[in-house]
């Protein structure tokens, strides 16, 4: 395993000698980028010696050189550690500026990226590195911290840097998890279906595609083929995953039809119209001439479907209820023969559709597993890891 260790200038890049010890002290091979600024902080010669292997400083290529080294470095690394990740790295990452040797690395990395962010309190909380977090985020960058304490400025709040040794973890994990699905095929729904009332109109709901898309990335992490079939969303698709984009739920099941019989695991994260307009009209109706009443014929239930000729591959569905959760949860479970249900209230602030965070209850044959509120992107990690126990049992039950 190898880790490319990102090192910018701030009074916390003290830790980043600490992170390349440990690193080496797991067997991970480390070669290490340092900013300009860095050198400032802490000697290349240092992490040099902790690493075994040249530093690379500053400019994007050292005079002479052959090759192109920021490309060869990325092909070499399966994990980009930025470790302190200084306001200023983050806004050049996210805007995408290229000027120096780490920043264009990072352009060119296609294996996972992790930031430990560490800087002044009031620069953390700021809208521009908040922005530029969210953006980084987005585009499924990870992040460990920052943490809560006292700082180097003598002010308390946000934005100590995290721990190495939690720094060392969460890359490990990345690193460990990247070949834990290695030849699987994973098909996530995800995002809500439009259907057409006119050419203009539509019946949908308030999905925003975060939960699905989070869990598409998770399963990439892990080393799997993605396919992610989703309905209509503002968001971009994680890196390395296939996405088919549809609109209706019919299109949707055609979609999960054409590559269900090469999948290993499907999870149903979409929110799906249980109904369509039955006399739908290609043009603009009129507002003086639109009738009062609509004619809904139903769509066809994929879960179900799917459940009907899941065969022996691992099936995931996702119940929004109002009430009585986990006895819908369980019914559920039941008629769509799933392996477990993932579960949660709607319609409470800060949770479920057009949230970043949610609270969800796993219903399975064996009982329930309530997760306190969490970020979706943990909540798609806690969902795969029964997704992992349930393939353990099938290959156990094979041997």
């Amino acid at each position: 395993m190898r880790v490319i260790l990102g090192v910018t200038g701030c009074i916390a890049e003290y830790k980043a000698a600490l992170i390349t010890r440990d690193l080496r002290s797991h067997e991970i091979e480390v070669s290490v980028v340092m900013t300009t600024a860095a050198t400032r902080f802490l000697t290349p010669l240092t992490l040099q010696t902790l690493s075994g292997r040249p530093v690379s400083v500053g400019a994007l290529q050292d005079p002479g050189q052959t090759g192109v080294e920021h490309i060869d470095l990325a092909r070499w690394g399966d994990l980009l550690l930025v470790a302190p990740a200084t306001a200023d790295i983050l806004g050049k990452f996210a805007g995408g500026v290229a000027d120096d040797f780490l920043s264009t690395l990072y352009t060119a990395m296609t294996c996972p990226v992790l930031l430990a962010p560490a800087m002044n309190v009031r620069m953390y909380l700021s809208a521009a590195v908040q922005q530029n977090l969210a953006t980084l985020q987005a585009r499924s960058v990870q992040v460990v911290g920052p943490g809560e304490g006292y700082l180097a400025c003598g002010e308390e709040g946000w934005g100590r840097m995290a721990e190495p040794q939690d720094v060392v973890a969460r890359a490990r994990e990345l690193l460990q998890v990247r070949d834990t699905w290695e030849g699987l095929h994973v098909l996530v729904t995800a995002g809500p279906t439009r259907e057409p009332i006119d050419a203009v109109r539509f019946l949908g709901n308030r999905s925003s595609g975060l939960m699905g898309y989070a869990l598409a990335e998770a399963a990439a992490r892990r080393g799997a083929r993605v396919s992610l079939i989703s309905g209509p969303t503002a968001l971009h698709p994680p890196v390395g995953v296939e996405r088919v984009n549809v609109e209706t739920a019919r299109e949707m099941a055609q979609a999960v039809d054409e590559r269900f019989e090469s999948t290993d695991v499907v999870i149903k994260a979409a929110a799906v119209a249980d109904f369509r307009v039955a006399d739908a009209t290609s043009g603009k109706v009129k507002k003086s001439a639109a009738p009062r009443t609509l004619k809904l014929e139903p769509n066809p239930d994929i879960l179900k479907s799917l459940g009907a000729r899941k065969g022996n591959r691992v099936l995931v569905g996702f119940a929004a209820e109002t009430d009585d959760l986990v006895a819908e949860a369980r019914r559920k479970l039941q008629d769509k023969n799933v392996d477990f249900m993932v579960a949660n209230l709607v319609g409470r602030p800060g949770m479920g559709f057009d949230s970043e965070t949610n609270e969800v209850t796993l219903v399975g044959p064996d009982g329930e597993e309530e997760l306190p509120r969490m970020s979706k992107r943990q909540v798609a990690e806690k969902v795969l890891d029964r997704v992992a126990r349930c393939l353990a049992r099938r290959e156990a039950a094979h041997v």
